[in-house]
């Protein structure tokens, strides 16, 4: 009589070998935040494993993307194993990366002379599937381009992130062209927290989630990452009626 039962040694194999060849899929998993407000709001309580997340800097960080870019380090930072950072200009500053949760033990980058280039390299490192997350630098994001990236991040079960950098303001109208995007996000500076001493703050910024594929758009004053890529829900948050106003002025 077959025995229809599966073994669980060879169980176990077959996964740490699909694990290793990059075909394990993390179907269903999620990254929360570990902020209730901000995790109600996305699909399944947190950013999808294996899907394409867009992220841009607002307002006057719109073509540095300083602000966007510590908001990515610190969501990455909390993924398992190396993560892969594309990019064409070689301005990212390791150490902030690192007081984000990102160390740069964990930070392959890969520097090209061309967006096409990196375009590439973003899906290919979706598709080997052996990394905690892939992170690329993007001026434009076709969806001809966004739909392959979310396909290769389907199969291999990684996090995707574009970061959407702009040489000059005018080119951050392209942000409101549709992608393939699980999620969209834009990270603006706010003042930062206050202190009963003279002294700089927590940094402060406002996250707003501008589109979530089954979910709901929101805006939410944060404070940044700290060590372990962790925001905060910032304590001097106003309401969403004010939120919206700021959003608009710094837009």
């Amino acid at each position: 009589m077959h025995n229809s039962a599966v073994n669980p040694t060879v169980a176990d194999l077959r996964e740490r070998i699909q694990r290793l060849e990059g075909a394990a899929v993390r179907k269903g998993e999620v990254l929360p935040f570990a902020i209730a407000e901000i995790d109600a709001k996305l699909p399944g309580g947190g950013l999808s494993f294996g899907a394409l997340h867009e992220v841009a800097g607002g307002g006057a960080d719109a073509v540095h993307g300083a602000a966007a870019a510590l908001f990515v380090a610190g969501i990455v930072a909390r993924t398992k194993g190396d993560v892969l950072w594309c990019l064409t200009r070689p301005d990212l500053f390791a150490p902030a990366l690192a007081q984000a949760g990102l160390h740069h033990d964990r930070v392959i980058y890969v520097e090209a002379d061309r967006e096409e280039d990196v375009l590439m390299n973003f899906e290919e490192g979706l598709r080997f599937g052996g990394l905690g997350a892939v992170v690329a630098e993007l001026v434009r994001l076709p969806m001809t381009a966004s739909r392959r990236l979310q396909l290769a991040a389907e199969a291999s079960g990684t996090i995707g992130i574009a970061l959407r950098r702009w040489r000059r303001p005018a080119e951050a109208a392209d942000f409101g062209q549709p992608t393939a995007a699980t999620t969209r996000w834009r990270i603006s500076v706010l003042p930062s927290e206050p202190l009963p001493v003279p002294g700089i703050g927590r940094a402060r910024w406002l996250a707003e989630l501008i589109r979530a594929r089954a979910g709901e758009a929101a805006e939410f004053e944060i404070g940044a990452c700290d060590a372990t890529g962790r925001i905060s829900l910032s304590p001097h948050a106003r309401d969403g009626q004010d939120q919206a106003r700021r959003s608009r002025n710094l837009a």
